[in-house]
């Protein structure tokens, strides 16, 4: 299970993140102040630091240097967002710079996009009886193959990555066809029927109302 480090002092934002990295299957460490976070990485190693600008003790870019010597990736997660802090935490070596306050599905997004840049991507999710290889795109249910369309294959993956986060048609849309969603569209629901009739989920994957789908687990 690959290891993220949480650095943030608001305690309410690092549950929520820990909470949905943990539903995503990664094993998360919460960091509350700079001292902490340093001694956390000295004593282990972690694949992604998620790293506040403004932390007590030791801020962010002095950790951030650390981070890079130890050659541990870095997303910033801060309200600091003007250009100028952008720039400078990007050419410190930072991966990824993400501003305060942010959707959940975009933080995941990214932390998968980093990983992947440094071959650490998990290739295998299993959700109920589903098995996901993301290499080969093969899916399995109770070691059946079962035939996905590309649209349904990645459709399956955004909901197993976002398990129990009620995903609106527009960020379905947009991360599975990577177009702008036009409201009157069906295309999200007719692959959600579909997905559901193939993989016998009728109960799995809920519409919410006025929002878009969840895949409850």
């Amino acid at each position: 299970m690959l290891k993220i480090l949480i650095a943030e002092d608001e305690e309410p934002i690092a549950n929520l993140i820990r909470m949905n990295l943990n539903r995503a299957g990664y094993q998360c460490i919460w960091a509350p102040d700079g001292e902490e976070a340093a001694d956390r990485m000295a004593k282990e190693p972690f694949d992604l630091i998620l790293l506040d600008i403004m932390l007590p003790g030791i801020n962010g870019y002095e950790l951030m240097e650390y981070a890079k010597e130890l050659g541990m990736p870095v997303i910033f997660l801060t309200a600091l967002g003007n250009t100028e802090h952008k720039v400078k935490g990007l050419k410190m070596g930072a991966d990824d710079y993400l501003t305060k306050p942010f959707e959940i599905v975009e933080l995941l997004a990214r932390v998968e996009a980093v990983l992947r840049r440094y071959h650490k991507t998990e290739t295998i999710l299993e959700v109920f009886d589903v098995v996901i290889d993301t290499s080969s795109r093969t899916v399995l249910q109770n070691g059946t193959p079962i035939a996905l369309t590309m649209k349904e294959f990645d459709l399956l993956l955004l909901l197993a990555r976002n398990r129990n986060i009620a995903l609106y048609r527009e960020t379905i849309y947009e991360n599975v066809w990577g177009g702008e969603y036009l409201g009157q569209s069906r295309t999200v629901d007719l692959h959600i029927q579909r997905l559901k009739k193939k993989l016998k989920w009728e109960n799995e994957i809920t519409a919410v109302y006025k929002v878009g789908y969840r895949l409850e687990a």
